[in-house]
């Protein structure tokens, strides 16, 4: 990752608004309250988004 200097950053990204940011903030509980799943590129080409992840897995189990 590349160091950016102050003066590349378009004005919409005021870092200066946030105030003081904090690393890890929601680490914790982000891990205990997510399930996260990476699929293989080539399911994930056919799968457009979450939603549809879910469909096809609802299905799947109604019809098992």
């Amino acid at each position: 990752m590349s160091n950016i200097d102050a003066e590349d950053m378009r004005p919409e990204y005021d870092l200066d608004a946030l105030g003081e940011s904090v690393q890890g903030k929601y680490y914790k509980g982000y891990h205990e309250g997510s399930n996260v799943v990476v699929i293989e590129p080539d399911l994930a080409r056919k799968f457009p988004n979450v939603q549809a992840v879910n469909d096809v897995l609802r299905k799947f189990l109604e019809l098992r």
